[in-house]
């Protein structure tokens, strides 16, 4: 069920961004009046799944989910339709119009997408509006795992500040690190202010783990048990604290784990915390080292969260705001990939990639921060220059309207050829590099 909700999340944002993608260049061309001839969510090799015909456009949904595409009349583009170009140039034709309007058609798409983002932003801004955990609130300090203790942290090390920068929002401290200069991380230990800087291997590291190196401590409550838990049949309930075991004390989840392997089918003396009263319980661990009980993870029991109302006045600077730092965030993301040192280039991902990170559960706030940045993403990336992209078309128009020479359809034609070798090459990669993850 699990797989089923991530691939159902998946496939309707990725159709709502090709949709409007492919609005955006049909705007522009019904703007100038060429012809569209072809508007399809997902491609259609061979068959359709769907098709009408409304004026001189078919509309259709075709059965490989890779994009979609609108196929303008006079115009090299992936259905490689050459017969067409051979006939002479029609007024209502691509190739027919003026160079600045080809090159708005072009940029259509990738103008709607960033568009699409930023309105999202602004309608996720003033429906549910911004709940964040300060840095400062973290009063507990972190926990770290093994990664973390190689780069020299220790649980319970609070956070001061990341490159020298104050971090409002505890979340964003691991993006600046990856994504800004110089990299460092100042921390409070024991009273004692430390820095720990990060080298482009330890950022390879970070992108590698599979699990933040670092998360917020919390206390062990109890929340839910196992059907045939020991704490439970000890008498532990819901909303108990665990504080000790065998009058060691033990304030943190994180302490408990480590102690617990200890008493492997052993009895325990459990000390909690009820109606503000201290209560010993005796339970009898498991073989596995287990109590059967899971720890409560909602911050807000723990920390003041900070809360952020937007009217919709309000909320279209930050969601333009908020659009804006996404975009430099992602654009700052290449020049990890393109950093040997860091081999970001092995975390590229495909549709598996992409579909985990979306919730196991539908949270339609979550959906829509996903979107807005999955539609950011496909703006970037169309609008690269590679040929068989928005962003190729955009190279030579650029080149036409500077030189005054056409490229000649010929040369288009290869360009496309290459341009979408190079694409299904970085597809089978970032797809290869998934299947690969999913054996290691």
């Amino acid at each position: 069920m699990e797989i089923l909700i991530k691939a159902g999340q998946l496939i309707l944002s990725l159709s709502i961004l090709v949709i409007f993608h492919e609005a955006g260049h049909f705007f522009f061309a019904k703007l100038f009046k060429t012809r569209v001839e072809k508007f399809y969510l997902f491609f259609n090799p061979w068959f359709s799944l769907f098709k009408t015909k409304w004026g001189e456009t078919e509309y259709g949904i075709g059965w490989l989910p890779l994009g979609g595409y609108v196929k303008i009349s006079g115009m090299i583009d992936e259905s490689m339709d050459k017969e067409q170009m051979k006939l002479p140039a029609e007024p209502w034709e691509f190739r027919s119009k003026p160079a600045w309007q080809r090159l708005l058609i072009m940029l259509g798409g990738v103008l709607v997408n960033f568009l699409l983002a930023f309105a999202i932003y602004v309608m996720i801004l003033s429906v549910w509006g911004k709940e964040y955990l300060p840095t400062e609130n973290v009063k507990y300090g972190v926990t770290v795992d093994s990664l973390g203790r190689e780069f020299g942290l220790q649980t319970g090390d609070k956070i001061i500040s990341a490159n020298n920068k104050t971090i409002e929002n505890f979340r964003t401290i691991v993006p600046e690190i990856l994504l800004n200069e110089p990299r460092t991380l100042q921390i409070e230990r024991n009273g004692q202010n430390m820095e720990i800087e990060f080298t482009d291997k330890m950022i390879g590291q970070i992108i590698k783990h599979k699990a933040p190196f670092f998360a917020v401590r919390i206390p062990f409550v109890a929340s839910k048990f196992t059907k045939d838990s020991p704490a439970k049949s000890a008498g532990m309930i819901e909303g108990d604290r665990i504080i000790a075991l065998n009058g060691q004390q033990v304030l943190y989840f994180d302490e408990f784990k480590s102690k617990l392997a200890e008493f492997k089918n052993k009895d325990v003396k459990v000390t909690v915390v009820r109606s503000g009263q201290n209560k010993d319980l005796t339970v009898r661990i498991s073989d596995k080292g287990l109590l059967g009980v899971f720890p409560r993870g909602n911050l807000s029991e723990f920390f003041e969260l900070r809360k952020i109302e937007y009217s919709l006045v309000e909320a279209v600077p930050a969601g333009v705001s908020k659009g804006y730092d996404e975009v430099g965030n992602y654009l700052k993301q290449f020049k990890l990939i393109f950093n040997a040192e860091t081999k970001a280039y092995e975390s590229v991902g495909g549709f598996i990639a992409i579909g985990n990170i979306f919730p196991a559960e539908w949270d339609w706030q979550i959906f829509w921060s996903m979107t807005a940045l999955l539609s950011i993403m496909l703006a970037v990336i169309n609008i690269l220059p590679i040929p068989a992209l928005d962003g190729g078309h955009v190279l030579f128009l650029f080149f036409e309207i500077i030189s005054g020479r056409k490229p000649s359809d010929k040369f288009l034609e290869y360009a496309q050829i290459v341009g979408m070798v190079l694409l299904f090459s970085l597809l089978i990669f970032a797809n290869g590099n998934d299947i690969v993850k999913l054996f290691n």
